[in-house]
């Protein structure tokens, strides 16, 4: 329970709660039970797609192609189920397994052909968006399966099912990271590649696998957006990549790799959810809204790196406290007593 509730949870934590009560004192709209659990579906999928995004950085790459992705796997799925007429339980099956090929693709380009990541996946970014306007010339299919609703909308026990996704899949990937050998090579890798390498990490396989990892939660949030709205659509998925690495930034996680808590993840989501759906409540225009979410994307790095810094100060300026304290502290040859001893101890052996 202290590896959970951890410092690297807290402040985020605090953060999102100060957020939350800001955007409850300028409008009563957002306390209404309505908007919250509207609240609570939307996050559903961008924390989702937010787990892969954290492993990704945790090992110290970057995804950028996650929102694009969305769409050319909603428009698979909306192809195969409505165009051909597959059955609706197979084909999800099959967009996991093509989600989690797509994420080793970008996994193998960047640690086996040695292409940065930020490259890799923003040509994914690209290359997945267009290949999703090749189905259909472009245009969305709607209307996919009556059975299909119910995988996002529908209730166990009362509680919406998004809920029980959150719980079991940051569940098992907080277990993962904390419990399994591949979540702490994952560290390791992210911390210091060539310290993981020399340790004999497989420094090129755990890369793969993050990425694998982060195309598995792409298509299980693609699955959702699907079953959300019932249609596929090369439109789907904008600025998600952007709002996965935000939660996950905002949630504590360094860019440079290495350092995070996948919990916090959840944290950063709900907290960039909540400022959208605040400025929602005003009426802000979108626009605006990805300009708030590139400065929150900003101000979170660089109170990251601002940490950073101020921590080595703490620590050099204590440092130099200790050393300046024992430099001023009377020393045993500072002692009366002591030097008498000394003279004593040094006449004695004079005369013997």
């Amino acid at each position: 329970m202290r590896r959970i509730f951890d410092a690297q949870l807290v402040g985020p934590l605090a953060a999102m709660l100060l957020v939350a009560l800001v955007v409850a004192m300028t409008t009563d709209r957002f306390l209404d039970p309505g908007n919250l659990a509207n609240l609570a579906l939307q996050v559903s999928i961008v924390s989702l797609i937010a787990i892969g995004a954290t492993v990704v950085i945790f090992a110290g790459g970057i995804d950028l192609s996650s929102g694009s992705m969305v769409a050319l796997l909603t428009m698979i799925l909306a192809t195969v189920v409505k165009t051909f007429g597959y059955p609706l339980w197979p084909t999800l099956a099959g967009v996991l397994l093509i989600g989690a090929a797509l994420g080793a693709l970008n996994g193998v380009l960047t640690a086996f052909l040695r292409i940065p990541s930020f490259i890799v996946t923003l040509a994914g970014l690209i290359a997945f968006r267009g290949l999703a306007l090749m189905f259909n010339n472009g245009s969305p299919i709607f209307s996919l399966d009556p059975n299909f609703e119910p995988v996002f909308y529908g209730r166990l026990f009362g509680i919406p099912l998004p809920f029980f996704y959150l719980v079991v899949l940051y569940g098992a990937a907080t277990v993962m990271m904390n419990n399994t050998r591949l979540g702490r090579e994952i560290y390791a890798v992210g911390g210091n590649p060539a310290a993981a390498k020399l340790s004999g990490i497989n420094v090129r396989r755990v890369q793969t696998y993050a990425f694998t990892i982060a195309g598995l939660m792409t298509a299980v949030g693609s699955i959702l957006m699907a079953s959300r709205l019932n249609s596929g659509s090369p439109n789907y998925g904008q600025t998600f990549e952007l709002q996965a690495i935000a939660a996950a930034v905002v949630g504590g996680a360094s860019l440079i790799g290495g350092r995070g808590n996948i919990l916090s993840t959840l944290v950063g989501a709900l907290t960039i959810v909540i400022v959208q759906n605040g400025l929602n409540l005003h009426a802000v225009p979108s626009a605006v809204q990805n300009v708030v979410l590139g400065l929150i994307i900003l101000i979170a790095v660089g109170v990251d790196m601002w940490r950073t810094e101020i921590a080595r100060s703490i620590r050099r300026l204590s440092g130099l406290g200790k050393r300046a304290a024992g430099a001023t502290q009377p020393g045993p040859s500072s002692s009366g007593k002591t030097t008498t001893g000394n003279t004593t101890t040094g006449k004695a052996v004079a005369g013997k």
